[in-house]
């Protein structure tokens, strides 16, 4: 059964209201073959501890931030920063267990990855964390411990979900290309090596269980590197792709890894049967079993967080069309 889901991001202030759009539009299965996997929306317009990075820095266990001119900072002890994100936090899981009270299915939960995070904190001393591979081991696991504890509360909370981690790391081309610029401005970081990289985040990915998958909408997706560390999935954005990504998409499909196909521009560009005609005809060019169509995830390109309220329903509405007419198309070629 094809299925679709969104990205995260959401617009607006009112979590509750976002959960209950995402609930209505998204939960359970309907009859044209097209099954929704609710998320737990995130809502940038919030503020600090709303942000990518300050949200997954509140789940870090045993590591403190707080919000410096220059960007998030390890510090020694939590503030009124960490103290806003937990606050936020504490909203998010309220409001969660009412709107999904006695729902049963996948939940999607989001969280910056371990490279995102060390490439958008920064030490005491102002560099990034990326620079300090003892201090990119402490991060990756205690990334790693706070995933544990936070699926705990969702499986507390709402026991009927089964939870689905998604793990976002849009800086990951950037850690391995070498081209986060340094403190001062006048240089770029030293590349990590793809062994280093991959090994935190396996830690991570296996802290978030079954069905964890990798979010990265970079042109230089890694995917061979993300297939290696054991994701079960990959996101990404269909329209960056080259013909050599493509084919590496390919070879994950083969090895059962589930594409999240980010195939929905958000600027209404496609759609909705044009975006199912695209996906479908690349999966003929590339060879590739028909029916494995059906085990595709369908998503926006990108989060819904810069639309209006409107307007993300309306994206999100298309998603779940297209992925109706992929279901469609599966069904037609059998």
């Amino acid at each position: 059964m094809t299925a679709a889901t969104g990205i995260g991001s959401w617009p607006g202030t009112s979590v509750r209201e976002a959960l209950t759009i995402v609930r209505d539009l998204l939960s359970g299965a309907d009859d044209d073959g097209v099954t929704g996997i609710p998320y737990l929306p995130e809502l940038p317009s919030r503020g600090p501890g709303s942000d990518i990075i300050g949200r997954s820095a509140g789940l870090l266990v045993e590591l403190a931030v707080d919000l410096q001119p220059a960007g998030w900072r390890f510090v020694d002890r939590p503030g009124k920063d960490a103290a806003r994100t937990a606050s936020l936090w504490r909203e998010d899981l309220d409001q969660l267990t009412e709107v999904f009270d006695g729902y049963a299915g996948p939940l999607k939960l989001q969280v910056a990855g371990p490279w995102t995070l060390g490439a958008g904190i920064h030490l005491h001393r102002g560099e990034r964390a990326v620079v300090d591979a003892g201090a990119m081991r402490d991060l990756a696991g205690s990334l790693a411990e706070g995933v544990r504890a936070h699926l705990a509360d969702i499986r507390r909370l709402v026991p009927g979900a089964s939870p689905v981690v998604q793990i976002d790391e849009p800086s990951l081309p950037s850690v391995l290309a070498g081209r986060l610029p340094t403190a001062s401005g006048y240089g770029t970081i030293r590349a990590v090596d793809p062994q280093v990289v991959g090994a935190a985040l396996t830690e991570v990915i296996d802290a978030a269980g079954e069905g964890a998958l990798v979010h990265c909408c970079d042109r230089g997706i890694p995917i061979p590197l993300l297939r290696g560390s054991g994701a079960a999935g990959i996101a990404l954005d269909t329209s960056l792709l080259t013909p050599a990504g493509w084919e590496s998409v390919a070879a994950s499909v083969e090895s059962g890894t589930t594409l999240y196909a980010g195939c929905l521009p958000t600027d209404g560009s496609l759609t909705a049967s044009g975006a199912a005609e695209r996906l479908t005809r690349t999966w003929d060019e590339l060879g590739l079993d028909p029916q494995r169509l059906t085990e595709v995830v369908l998503t926006p390109a990108c989060g819904l967080a810069g639309q209006s309220a409107e307007g993300a329903v309306r994206l999100q509405r298309n998603v779940i069309d297209a992925a109706r007419h992929l279901s469609d198309r599966a069904a037609s070629s059998r």
